[in-house]
C-alpha cells in the first residue's frame, strides 16, 4: 500500500476547517501579521502546514484574555518565528501564566466590588469604586487637589 503525502502547504478553507477558525478570521490574522501566507499559480493563499499549530496558539491566547498585539509579540520571540513545537508551548505557558494569576486577582476584586454595589444605586463617578477604582485623592475630600494658584 502507497502512503499518501500530506502537502506542505494547505488552502485557506483547508485551514479554516482543521482549526475551526472562519476564513475571514484567518484573514484579519494575516492583515495583523500573526500568520503568513503565499499565492499559488491560480493566486490562491496557501498556508504551511504549521500554521494550523499558530492558529490554535492564538485560539487559546485569545480565550484566556490575551490581545491580538500581546499575542503577536510572543509570537516575534520564537527561535524560528514558524514552527511552534512543544518546548515553545511549555515556554509560553510559564511566561503567561503570571500574566494570567494577575488577571484572575483583577478580575476577582472586580466580582467582589460589584457584589458590593448591587442596590447601591449612587452611579456617583466621584464615589463609586468600580467607575473610578484607583481615585486616591478622593478619600481626602471634595474639590481639585492638584491645582495650584
Amino acid at each position: 500500500m502507497q502512503k499518501t503525502l500530506t502537502p506542505d502547504w494547505i488552502s485557506v478553507g483547508l485551514l479554516s476547517e482543521r482549526t475551526g477558525v472562519a476564513v475571514s478570521a484567518l484573514h484579519f490574522y494575516e492583515r495583523k501579521g500573526l500568520i503568513k501566507s503565499q499565492r499559488n499559480n491560480a493566486n490562491h493563499r496557501q498556508y504551511p502546514k504549521h500554521v494550523i499549530r499558530i492558529v490554535s496558539l492564538i485560539q487559546v491566547a485569545q480565550r484566556t484574555g490575551f490581545s491580538l498585539e500581546e499575542i503577536l509579540l510572543e509570537l516575534d520571540e520564537l527561535p524560528n518565528h514558524t514552527r511552534i513545537t512543544l518546548e515553545d508551548w511549555e515556554a509560553l505557558g510559564l511566561r503567561w501564566q503570571a500574566e494570567l494569576d494577575r488577571k484572575i486577582v483583577q478580575l476577582t476584586e472586580l466580582k467582589n466590588m460589584m457584589s458590593d454595589c448591587i442596590g447601591c444605586g449612587c452611579l456617583s463617578l466621584e464615589r463609586c469604586k468600580l467607575l473610578n477604582p484607583y481615585d486616591e485623592l478622593g478619600e481626602i475630600g471634595a474639590g481639585p487637589r492638584l491645582m495650584t494658584e
